[in-house]
């Protein structure tokens, strides 16, 4: 699976489930074996097409989770309650089932190890997705990239892929990993405890005169905010890359 998506090679994939992994009680990760994929780059994302038995199709986008170095493509999703794709994806789908999706899309919101840094990545919720396949990828092959991740949620139960995180900063010096819990915060919490603001911008972030590279992915409203107050302290907003999705709340 490792390489690099190739241009003008969009096309409608079948992959199978091999495994299912429940990341927290709304998200889960699903593990492709995709015959042919011919790789993709860290921050993509695919549109996966659910069809029903009467011909009824729905289609909806999802961050690759996994790494280009990676053996097997990964897709983390989240469920919306209201949503039409993602409870299937999150409660229904088994190993062994078949995934039909279009990718890889995208070339904007993408890191690769040759673009160097420092690196400043940002996630609010599920927006986490495509900034761990950078984060994975930049491990994988042993980048010394200086980075900072602020990862912002609701709750620690929200945290998706917080074991991995924190192995990922306990293991690498240059790998600097900070959480802060918008709702409620278990006992001992020593992160922060409020959204995203320039106070913590400030404390987090690298200074505009390293002029990072930043990558901010979640809601609309999130992503909108952060980037405002990011420029306002003076970041180049050349720098700063976003991706964003529909309206659920950090």
């Amino acid at each position: 699976m490792a390489g690099t998506a190739l241009p003008g090679r969009l096309k409608w994939w079948s992959g199978d489930v091999t495994q299912i992994v429940r990341e927290t009680p709304t998200a889960s990760s699903l593990i492709l074996n995709v015959p042919g994929w011919l790789g993709h780059r860290a921050g993509q994302h695919v549109d996966v097409r659910l069809t029903a038995e009467d011909g009824y199709q729905a289609v909806r986008s999802y961050s690759i989770a996994s790494a280009p170095a990676d053996e097997q493509l990964m897709l983390t999703i989240e469920r919306l309650d209201d949503g039409e794709v993602s409870p299937y994806l999150v409660d229904d789908v088994r190993p062994g089932d078949p995934l039909e999706f279009l990718g890889p899309i995208g070339g904007y919101f993408v890191w690769e190890e040759e673009m160097g840094g420092p690196l400043l990545l940002i996630a609010g919720g599920s927006g986490v997705v495509p900034l761990r396949a950078m984060a994975r990828q930049r491990a994988l092959t042993g980048s010394d990239v200086p980075t900072r991740f602020l990862y912002s949620a609701r709750t620690a139960d929200a945290l998706i892929y917080r074991s991995e995180l924190n192995a990922l900063a306990a293991s690498d010096t240059h790998f600097q990993l900070v959480y802060t819990l918008t709702r409620s915060q278990p006992p001992g919490w020593t992160g922060y405890a409020r959204r995203v603001d320039a106070d913590m911008l400030r404390e987090v972030a690298w200074s505009p005169e390293d002029n990072p590279a930043i990558y901010l992915c979640g809601p609309t409203p999130f992503v909108e905010a952060v980037s405002e107050q990011l420029v306002a302290l003076g970041h180049n907003p050349t720098r700063i890359r976003i991706e964003r999705f529909g309206p659920t709340g950090v």
